[in-house]
């Protein structure tokens, strides 16, 4: 009797610890000892609910779910964060550097030489940074340029008198010719019913930029190598909704323009769009509070959306339908491969680790690159916020590889913050996936049967 009292103590105590170890859980961080270089611990997780959290005796909201969020602020040296819930007390240790000088480089100048490009698709940019909304263009392989100037990983591209370009160093190499002098062939423009075809031919390749005003499309190829600043313009009329698509051949500059029919019967017939459920396989994506892998709710409200859209009508073409990594070129090259109209790239947001008001930034937010993608961004935005009862985050613009490509409308749909505690709620109700992606749908039918 006494032996079966003592095992009931033991199951009884264990069953307690057991309980009280799950009464806070934390997503992030992940190490209870770190160096960090970063502002603010950030700190995700969730505790049981109706139990109360303290993180360094500062009282902390929790979701109905137990989820929350919340960043400390953190001075240079040695950091002590304690956090207690119930019976448990958890303590982190961060140790933040002093700061170091960060030394700008200096611009270098010299005389001008010949480059060629390596590769098709390289940026050429308006700054020296290797991120952010600076490309003017994506050049084609053996582009001739002309350098006279360095910046940190980057060299000073002449693209006329008075304008300038960078690329990256390790996009070109010096040129095998001493000399070039490109001359310049022919220039034309022919209009059909949904698109235009505008050439200009050079005996060379030379550098080229995509420029846009409020009416009009300016597709420049430069000549550097004339000392009179020489530059050959198309001014394109912009259709009300378009796509456009830029080709090279030895010198002989393609830009075509398609225009985006309107359509009158609140169909989707006709069109093509690629749906692109982020992350995939080994890349998990963001972590919610309750451990929530955001690969796993992309894909589920993708697969809704596909059900949505074939509904409507349109040829769908899905990046991934099961749980696998997919490299950011070859979902582009998807969309590419299949004459894409639209594409549709589905996230779950999460706050960085600063300081951040877990209030303010939840919802939904849609991002877009190229200005044609604006107005879908926007229909989107206001159409799952009204269907998916989301917070509006607002659009944004975002240099986001899948969403680049000029040759589709393209925007990246963030439908809710993974690490907001009360966005948590919302997203894993079994409602979520299905009233995301009518959002989502509505958006886009909304967009192609309406007028500005």
């Amino acid at each position: 009797m006494k032996i079966m009292q003592r095992i009931l103590i033991l199951l009884f105590v264990l069953i307690l610890s057991i309980t009280e170890s799950l009464a806070l859980e934390l997503v992030l961080p992940k190490e209870k000892k770190s160096i960090v270089n970063t502002n603010y611990a950030f700190f995700v997780g969730k505790t049981r609910r109706g139990e109360s959290l303290t993180i360094d005796n500062e009282m902390i909201h929790t979701a109905s779910n137990g989820a929350f969020a919340h960043s400390v602020k953190l001075k240079e040296g040695e950091n002590r964060v304690i956090l207690r819930a119930g019976f448990n007390t958890v303590i982190y240790n961060f140790y933040k550097p002093p700061k170091t000088e960060n030394i700008k480089p200096k611009l270098e100048e010299f005389e001008p030489q010949l480059y060629t490009v390596l590769n098709d698709n390289t940026p050429l940019r308006s700054t020296p940074v290797d991120y952010g909304m600076n490309r003017m263009s994506h050049l084609f392989k053996d582009t001739n340029l002309i350098i006279d100037g360095q910046k940190g990983d980057f060299y000073r591209v002449i693209l006329s008198k008075n304008k300038e370009g960078w690329i990256a160093k390790d996009a070109v190499k010096p040129s095998e010719n001493t000399d070039i002098n490109p001359k310049f062939i022919t220039m034309n423009s022919e209009t059909f019913k949904n698109a235009s075809i505008h050439t200009i031919e050079f005996t060379e390749k030379l550098p080229y930029t995509i420029e846009e005003n409020n009416s009009e499309i300016l597709f420049k190829v430069y000549n550097p190598s004339v000392k009179d600043d020489s530059v050959y313009t198309i001014n394109i009329k912009k259709p009300e909704k378009y796509s456009y698509k830029t080709l090279s051949s030895d010198g002989i500059y393609v830009f075509k323009v398609n225009a985006i029919p309107y359509c009158e019967n609140k169909s989707l017939e006709g069109f093509t769009i690629t749906i692109d459920a982020g992350h995939g396989g080994s890349e998990l994506g963001a972590i919610g509070c309750l451990g929530d892998k955001e690969k796993d709710i992309n894909l589920l409200i993708a697969n809704e959306l596909k059900d949505i859209l074939c509904q409507m009508g349109a040829n769908v073409i899905m990046t991934r339908e099961c749980d696998a990594f997919i490299s950011l070129a070859d979902r582009v090259s998807t969309a590419q491969k299949n004459c894409t109209n639209i594409f549709v790239s589905i996230h779950l947001n999460s706050i960085p680790d600063i300081k951040m008001d877990i209030h303010k930034n939840r919802g939904t937010s849609v991002y877009y690159y190229n200005p044609n993608s604006k107005d879908l961004a926007k229909s989107v935005l206001d159409s799952v916020t009204s269907i998916a009862g989301t917070r509006d985050d607002g659009v944004r613009t975002a240099s986001f590889a899948v969403i680049r490509p000029t040759d589709y409308l393209g925007i990246l749909v963030e439908t809710a913050y993974m690490t907001n505690p009360f966005d948590s709620v919302m997203y894993k109700s079994i409602i979520f996936p299905r009233n995301a992606a009518k959002g989502i749908a509505e958006g886009i039918l909304n967009y192609v049967t309406s007028k500005k």
